[in-house]
C-alpha cells in the first residue's frame, strides 16, 4: 500500500482509514445487538408462554379448593387455608414478573396508541417514568392553582375560561394515558383513582363546551374556587404522599412503582391523618356543586344541557372520593383494633 501524499489530502486518507476501522467495530457490535435482541425476544416469549400456563394451572387449583374446602375437616382446613396463602403469594409474583414482559394493551391504550410496546424493560427506566409522572402531577396543579386565581379574581372572560376548561381537558386525558403506561409496568394504582380521571375528564369537557349566559356566570366563581381548593389539595397531597412513600419504599413495605393519587390510602397513615378534613371537605365541595347544579336545571331560564351534565359528574365523583375514602379509614382502624386485640 502505498503511502498517503502529503498536504490536506493525505490527512483526509488517513482519517477515512480510521473511521473504516472504527466502522467495521460498529457492524460487529451492531452484529451482536441483533443477535441477543432476537434471543431476548425468543426468551421474552417463552417467560410469557410459561406464565400464562401457570396462571391457568392455579386458578384450577385454586377454585378446586374453594370447591372441596367447606367439606373438608377441621384439621385440613388449615393446611388449605396455608395452600390458599401460597397461591395468592404466587400471583403477586407473577404481577411483578409481567411488569418485565411485553403486554397486549388494554382496550384504552390499543385505542389510543394501538399495539405500541410500552413496556420499560429496565428498573431504571421504570423509575425514571414514573418520576417524570409525579413531577408532570406537579407542574401542572401550581400552573392550575394559578390560572384558577388568575379567572376568578383577575379575568372574567369566556375566552380564558375557556383556556382553562381545555387545560383541565389536556391534563386529564394525558394523566390516564400515562397511568395506563404505568400500570403496564407494574404500577399497583386501579380502582376508583383511576376511574375518577375519566369522569374528571368528561367533567371538564362538558364545562368547555358550556356556552355563556346566566347559568354558566351563576356557577362559574363557585367552579373556580373550587378548582383552586382542589388543586390545592393535591399540592399538599403531593409533598406528603411522595414523603410517606419515600420511606415506606427505603423500608421495603411499599412497591417502587407505588404512586401519589388524588385520595386517601392506608399506607398514608403515618403522619397524613391531617389531610383527611381537607379530603372530606373537598368531597362535600362536590356535592354542593352537583346540589347547585341540579338546582340550576330546575331553573325556568335555563337552556342548557351541560347543566345536568356537570351535575351528574360531580354526584359521582363526590360518591367515588367519599365511599372510597371512607372504605379505607374504616379498614384501617378495623386493622388497629384487631392488631390490639391480639395483643
Amino acid at each position: 500500500m502505498q503511502p498517503p501524499p502529503p498536504g490536506p489530502l493525505g490527512n483526509c486518507l488517513r482519517d477515512w482509514e480510521a473511521l473504516q476501522q472504527d466502522f467495521q467495530s460498529i457492524q460487529e457490535a451492531h452484529r451482536l445487538y441483533r443477535l441477543k435482541l432476537e434471543e431476548l425476544t425468543k426468551l421474552q416469549g417463552n417467560c410469557t408462554s410459561a406464565i400464562s400456563r401457570q396462571k391457568k394451572a392455579l386458578q384450577e387449583l385454586a377454585r378446586v379448593l374453594r370447591k372441596c374446602k367447606p367439606s373438608l375437616p377441621a384439621e385440613a382446613k388449615e393446611a388449605a387455608q396455608e395452600l390458599e396463602n401460597q397461591i395468592k403469594e404466587r400471583q403477586g409474583h407473577f404481577f411483578d414478573m409481567e411488569a418485565y414482559l411485553p403486554k397486549k394493551n388494554g382496550l384504552y391504550l390499543s385505542l389510543v396508541l394501538g399495539n405500541v410496546n410500552v413496556t420499560l424493560l429496565s428498573k431504571q427506566a421504570k423509575f425514571a417514568y414514573k418520576d417524570e409522572y409525579e413531577k408532570f402531577k406537579l407542574y401542572l396543579t401550581i400552573i392550575l392553582i394559578l390560572i384558577s386565581f388568575t379567572c376568578r379574581f383577575l379575568l372574567n372572560s369566556r375566552v380564558t375560561d375557556a383556556a382553562f376548561n381545555f387545560l383541565l381537558v389536556w391534563y386529564y386525558c394525558t394523566l390516564t394515558i400515562r397511568e395506563s403506561i404505568l400500570i403496564n409496568n407494574g404500577s399497583r394504582i386501579k380502582g376508583w383513582w383511576v376511574f375518577h380521571h375519566y369522569v374528571s375528564t368528561f367533567l371538564s369537557g362538558v364545562m368547555l363546551t358550556w356556552p355563556d349566559g346566566l347559568m354558566y356566570q351563576r356557577f362559574r366563581n363557585q367552579f373556580l374556587s373550587f378548582s383552586m381548593y382542589q388543586s390545592f389539595v393535591q399540592f399538599l397531597q403531593y409533598y406528603y404522599q411522595s414523603g410517606c412513600l419515600y420511606r415506606l419504599r427505603a423500608l421495603g413495605e411499599r412497591h417502587t412503582m407505588d404512586l401519589t393519587v388524588e385520595g386517601f390510602q392506608s399506607w398514608m397513615w403515618r403522619g397524613l391523618t391531617f389531610l383527611l378534613p381537607f379530603l372530606f371537605f373537598g368531597h362535600f365541595w362536590q356535592l354542593f356543586n352537583a346540589l347547585t347544579l341540579f338546582n340550576l336545571a330546575q331553573d325556568p331560564q335555563c337552556k342548557e344541557w351541560q347543566v345536568l351534565m356537570c351535575a351528574f359528574p360531580f354526584l359521582l365523583l363526590f360518591l367515588g372520593n367519599f365511599f372510597t375514602t371512607l372504605r379505607v379509614v374504616r379498614h384501617k382502624f378495623h386493622s388497629q383494633w384487631q392488631g390490639t386485640k391480639k395483643e
